[in-house]
């Protein structure tokens, strides 16, 4: 027993521990490449996906226009020649804002009607592409129903809808048309009919009213009809147009839209740039024309306040009879009315200013400090004039008035004939450079290639993460270290057979089995085949101390190749000279004498139910001393008829005449037949599978034969798998365990 357990210890260091070398890339690489005909798979599948949604998608174009913002003249004459020391913001910056303002955008959505929505419906997923690609004959030619499906728009299909009122509960809401015979439509909301008519009337009916200008469809074609909200569609609007300056205070701004109808995306820059443009004028004009009211409302009260100081001056005049200026006073009078003709119109400025400026802005406070300084200059002067006599006194206070009136309204008049010329040729401060174009050979969505490398790469990486994912959650055992860490010993170490994987692949159907899936006689120096001999040999010592040489072969789950360790070890034992009988015991879906090309009805079940003698399903196989008794017709009661005398009597007997007998049992984590076929036997083994077996299944079976007093001597590691890394298929079984 020893000379096993130091045999399984040497196979087992054969392969060093994933604990020891933990993960690495080369680990990685050997998992994925194990699994690249999944990892392929999904990556066409991804191409494949892609090509088809470039082939099929909606090419989206993008129209652009130019437009721009010059620098603007003065609102008034003289009023604005300190407005560009305190300018920061860029005025193009101001520009974009306005032209993408609700009043521009707002004007645009309702000159084109954007708000109501009328297309063709189109066939899912395909017929996007039928109608875009139809080139028609002649003018005005539709495509003819494809599938016959005739209601949907196969190429050619047009609608103007000119006027579409709804009332609230049906905005927003998609409205059918339907095409009829003779130029009738009907307007359909849900099945229920709203209104019909002819093409070109205005039709009113259950408070819709709709006007289609023009139609060109097939009866039967539907269209889809719907009233957007208004204010929802200038949002939307205002989101797809793009607008930025090209270059640094360049004052050029690029606009940009985009849309899968490339007339409308044009249509729908011109109309924005147009409407802008208009109200750039506009504005422009209207506030010459707000300054040109001011100025109309100051000279009328300016002219008074002239005819006033006149006609004091001339009574003056009478009733000191003619008092001419002194020299002195003259000069005086002079100063005095420049300083209060300067002083009037500051205030007129600071007046313009307040109207369009807080009091706190720079340039109105700049205004404030000018008037403060020519009140201080003219107080000076004042001084002077109280030195004269009070003749000379009286005739300079009348004489200033009258010229000072004069100056200012002078002054006035000529500034509102210039704000009456500069508003009538008001052309604005913006023009548009370019108008609207697309480029219609070279959509701008989707960008086929980069969409097709993508996808293609997406597919890749996540066919990979995948599998990586899997490995970890589902991941078996895959170094026999980690079994003997459970306390058992491993007997036998058997490698995947490429030459049975090939094998299996080539049938057409799995489900018939012919003698070469003995791969010991087959192939019969394959690896796996010497790895058997190998566990032939260990089971000859530890055979020495068994009650009888009965070997029960079992397992945690199904599908880990219990049979192909029990046919493949019966045929090599067999094939040392010793007389072997192979016994199928899982009388569920026992398939041994399937793997030998056999087909038997009696068997196991009728033995142990009394309908067949032993000499009766005892078969001789194509291996000279291997026989089996196979499985036999499906038993409803199988743990009934192990428990019967007839199979002690059975194992009995094959021990008496036999030198080896190898019991093949069902999985012991799904029934309980294992452990009494096990408790007639002499040595139990537990067959684990490369990376499917679970550490926890060998130690639950081991516990549930122990329960039973059965002791398991060992483990043969099967299937395993090594190609450059330590890596290898893995899956998860669970226990459910049928008949077929």
């Amino acid at each position: 027993m020893e000379h096993v357990d130091m045999q399984a210890n040497e196979s087992s260091q054969k392969t060093p521990s994933l604990e020891d070398e933990g993960i690495d890339l080369v680990e990685l690489f050997g998992v994925l490449f194990a699994r690249k005909i999944l990892i392929i798979s999904i990556t066409l599948i991804f191409a494949i996906g892609a090509l088809l949604y470039v082939i099929f998608a909606t090419p989206i174009y993008k129209a652009t226009a130019m437009v721009q913002v010059e620098e603007s003249g003065p609102s008034m004459p003289g009023f604005d020649d300190m407005a560009g020391m305190f300018e920061e913001t860029s005025k193009s910056v101001t520009e974009i804002e306005l032209l993408k303002s609700r009043r521009v955008i707002g004007e645009a959505v309702d000159a084109l009607k954007l708000d109501i929505v009328a297309k063709p419906n189109l066939f899912p997923a395909v017929g996007g592409k039928f109608y875009r690609d139809h080139k028609p004959a002649t003018d005005g030619a539709l495509a003819s129903a494809k599938l016959g499906a005739i209601t949907y728009a196969w190429g050619g299909e047009q609608i103007e809808v000119f006027r579409l009122e709804l009332p609230g509960y049906l905005m927003n809401e998609p409205l059918t048309l339907r095409v009829e015979e003779n130029n009738q439509i009907t307007l359909q909301h849900k099945k229920s009919i709203l209104l019909q008519g002819t093409v070109g009337q205005d039709l009113v009916a259950n408070g819709v009213a709709l006007s289609v200008r023009d139609l060109s469809a097939r009866p039967g074609t539907e269209f889809t009809l719907m009233r957007q909200d208004r204010f929802q569609t200038i949002l939307k609007l205002q989101q797809g147009i793009g607008a930025s300056e090209k270059g640094k205070d360049s004052g050029i701004i690029l606009l940009s839209y985009q849309s899968e109808n490339p007339q409308l995306a044009k249509e729908i820059l011109d109309q924005i740039a147009e409407i802008y443009v208009r109200q750039n004028v506009e504005r422009n004009s209207a506030e010459a024309q707000k300054s040109l009211d001011f100025l109309k409302v100051q000279l009328p009260e300016v002219k008074k306040q002239l005819e006033e100081a006149e006609q004091k001056f001339n009574d003056y005049q009478i009733r000191q009879k003619s008092v001419d200026i002194s020299l002195e006073t003259q000069g005086v009078l002079e100063q005095i009315v420049e300083l209060e003709t300067k002083l009037q119109e500051l205030e007129l400025r600071r007046l313009e200013m307040s109207r369009r400026f807080k009091r706190e802005h720079p340039l109105y406070q700049g205004v404030v400090e000018q008037i403060k300084l020519v009140k201080e200059q003219k107080d000076v002067l004042t001084t002077r004039v109280t030195d004269l006599p009070e003749t000379q006194q009286e005739l300079l206070r009348y004489t200033r008035d009258v010229q000072v009136s004069s100056e200012i309204y002078t002054m006035l008049l000529g500034k509102a004939q210039e704000l009456d010329i500069m508003r009538a040729g008001t052309v604005g401060n913006v023009r548009i450079v370019d108008h609207a174009a697309v480029d219609l050979q070279h959509p701008i969505k989707p960008r086929k290639s980069l969409l097709v490398v993508l996808i293609t790469l997406l597919g890749f990486g996540l066919a990979c993460a995948y599998v990586l994912i899997v490995r970890a959650i589902h991941r078996g055992l895959e170094d026999p270290s980690e079994v003997e860490a459970i306390g058992m010993p491993v007997y036998a170490t058997i490698p995947q057979s490429d030459k049975l994987l090939k094998n299996s692949k080539s049938k057409a159907d799995k489900g018939k089995r012919t003698s070469r899936d003995l791969l010991a006689v087959d192939h019969p120096t394959d690896l796996s085949v010497e790895a058997l001999r190998g566990l032939r040999t260990s089971l000859h010592f530890a055979m020495l101390d068994a009650k009888n040489n009965v070997i029960v072969i079992s397992g945690p789950s199904p599908g880990i190749g219990k049979s192909f360790v029990s046919t493949n070890l019966g045929a090599v034992i067999a094939q040392g000279g010793k007389k072997v009988l192979l016994i199928d015991g899982d009388m569920r879906r026992g398939d041994l004498q399937d793997h030998l090309g056999m087909s038997f009805d009696a068997g196991l079940t009728g033995y142990l139910s009394g309908q067949y003698a032993l000499e009766e399903v005892v078969r001789t196989t194509v291996v000279e001393g291997l026989d089996i008794i196979p499985r036999g017709i499906v038993a409803p009661n199988p743990s009934e008829l192990l428990m019967h005398p007839r199979f002690s009597e059975l194992i009995n007997y094959a021990s008496e005449n036999y030198d080896l007998v190898i019991v093949d049992t069902p999985p012991v984590l799904a029934v309980t037949d294992p452990v009494i076929i096990a408790s007639h036997a002499g040595a139990t083994l537990l067959v684990a599978r490369y990376g499917i077996t679970h550490k926890k299944e060998l130690e639950i079976s081991q516990q549930r034969f122990e329960q039973n007093g059965v002791s398991v001597q060992g483990i043969v590691f099967n299937a395993v798998q090594k190609r450059g890394g330590k890596y290898g298929s893995y899956g998860y079984n669970n226990y459910e365990y049928g008949n077929e």
